[in-house]
């Protein structure tokens, strides 16, 4: 599946992780690809993508890491901003490469976008080319206060109307005490958005990204995501 998030900062990666630490725990062989990090952390001298470290640590996948993550760009601006700053240029080649290297070795791949689907890759190439292309289902990361059903509704049309398969949504984030617009919101979402709300994860107080992932993944058990890949997978 492919995870892209209404905007960025939503948690897709959070959510990503919980996903791929859910399903490695019922026993799939789960991979994981972060095809574009911007705004990487050197460590040993090295660019690391956190984002991707992440998910490798959650879904216990054990690829090279130039295959789960391609793309490693150092600032955290627009991909096809940072690649350009770097002498680099991001094209689909490498990423369908990788893809079809995990896909072939694991059950199920956790390919995680960069912001929303229009962010810009390359001069020629958005975030929503890599889910079209590569033929995947998408899932949708949504925050839950104000703006977030505009937001939602406009990423599903986009989605839509680029013939992307759309597996469902889940917003991220809510509050235990929500406020008018977070408690209205996943009822808005549910009866306008044209493909299915398939849960709300809470907000967790801690700042310890493997804790918060350790302890979203029991609650991603409830949203019946077994099924719904099985679904698409039929569908395609």
């Amino acid at each position: 599946m492919f995870i892209t998030g209404t905007d960025t900062g939503v948690g897709k990666t959070v959510v990503a992780a919980a996903i791929a630490r859910h399903l490695s725990r019922q026993g799939c062989s789960v991979a994981v690809l972060k095809p574009v990090t911007s705004g990487a952390v050197e460590k040993e001298g090295s660019l690391i993508s956190e984002d991707a470290e992440l998910l490798r640590w959650a879904s216990g996948c054990h690829a090279p890491v130039h295959v789960t993550s391609p793309y490693v760009l150092r600032e955290a601006i627009a991909p096809s901003e940072a690649a350009l700053r770097e002498g680099r240029e991001i094209s689909f080649g490498p990423i369908r490469d990788a893809y079809e290297q995990l896909a072939a070795s694991h059950d199920l791949v956790i390919v995680e976008g960069a912001g929303g689907l229009l962010v810009p890759l390359a001069q020629d190439l958005l975030v929503a080319d890599l889910p079209a292309r590569l033929g995947l289902p998408l899932l949708i990361v949504a925050r839950p206060d104000l703006g977030t059903v505009n937001h939602t509704l406009m990423t599903c049309e986009c989605a839509l109307a680029r013939h992307i398969r759309v597996a469902g949504i889940i917003i991220n984030g809510q509050a235990g005490s929500p406020a008018a617009a977070e408690e209205y919101a996943p009822r808005l979402i549910s009866e306008l958005a044209p493909v299915p709300l398939l849960g709300v994860l809470p907000r967790l107080e801690t700042s310890d990204q493997k804790d918060l992932v350790a302890k979203l993944a029991p609650q991603v058990a409830g949203m019946r995501l077994e099924t719904v890949l099985a679904l698409e997978v039929n569908r395609g």
